[in-house]
């Protein structure tokens, strides 16, 4: 039996946050949602996360800015970024800064399962 990675998602809509939560959980997946980066940086959950699923536009900061905060303190964690407001200028700066997956919300089950094995190495 192969141990299905634990995935953080960090998007303070509720219902993106609670669907891909659920849907992660139902594929066998550890999976746990958090409104705020901060609440997610607060966590226990840090240093067991295998990838991070986070909204490009947040209130307070962005899933690019937490991505840059992780690595910056030397706890890098392979970032796919969720948008429904997609920008060009946003996903090239993503990519460049080490970010392998851009979505656009809606995404499919299978973009999003394909890019959790791309960046879990699963």
């Amino acid at each position: 039996m192969t141990i299905k990675p634990s995935i953080a998602i960090v998007d303070d809509d509720e219902s993106v946050r609670e669907t891909t939560t659920g849907l992660l959980r139902s594929l066998g997946f550890i999976a746990k949602g958090f409104a705020t980066p901060e609440e997610f940086l607060k966590s226990n959950r840090l240093k067991i996360t295998s990838c991070l699923i986070a909204d490009v536009q947040m209130p307070d900061t962005s899933g690019l800015a937490l991505f840059g905060r992780l690595t910056a303190a030397g706890t890098p964690i392979p970032t796919i970024l969720i948008t429904a407001y997609p920008d060009e200028d946003v996903r090239a700066r993503a990519l460049s800064a080490g970010i392998k997956h851009y979505l656009i919300k809606p995404f499919s089950e299978a973009d999003l399962i394909a890019a959790i094995d791309d960046v879990t190495g699963h």
